[in-house]
């Protein structure tokens, strides 16, 4: 694998920048509660808590290095992160990544705690793991057999890695 990996440099969150791969909750109050709904192929809709630990990836001077992206096509997903900063890398479910290096379409975004994502089904994801914390603790609903449809792309072997940037 190539020591330097392509950049990214996440992104605050916000609906419209976050379009492309989902959605963000809103009050019920919100005109546009209900626009979007949760998708569970397999009615197999399971909530929990996931974690994941800052050392599960490698980390590059200045941020951690994405070597691989997951996604799920029978289903959604929410994760909410509980209690840490965590940054999470995406690209849309009709991309290819991982097949030429240069991924215009992967983007991160910084989730400040309590904040909530959906994926649509099929978004390619990575993390999220933690900013500076150790751990990132998540609550998580997905399709309970999410094993049997957790699909991958390895970025590293295909010499197109990338590092998110979390200094400064």
């Amino acid at each position: 694998m190539d020591d330097a990996g392509e950049k990214v440099k996440p992104e605050s969150l916000t609906a419209e920048g976050w379009a492309p791969f989902g959605w963000l909750p809103v009050p019920d109050t919100d005109p546009s509660d209900g626009a979007e709904r949760l998708a569970f192929a397999w009615d197999d809709v399971h909530a929990n808590i996931i974690s994941h630990r800052r050392d599960e990836v490698p980390e590059v001077g200045g941020g951690l290095r994405c070597e691989v992206l997951f996604r799920h096509d029978s289903h959604t997903q929410v994760l909410m992160s509980l209690d840490a900063a965590s940054v999470i890398v995406v690209a849309p479910a009709d991309s290819r990544p991982g097949e030429t290096v240069g991924h215009p379409q992967l983007r991160a975004f910084i989730l400040p705690p309590l904040s909530a994502v959906v994926l649509h089904r099929g978004t390619w994801h990575w993390g999220p793991y933690p900013v500076a914390a150790d751990v990132v603790n998540l609550f998580n609903v997905q399709g309970l057999r999410y094993r049997e449809d957790n699909h991958h792309v390895d970025l590293a072997a295909a010499g197109a890695a990338v590092d998110v940037q979390l200094d400064g």
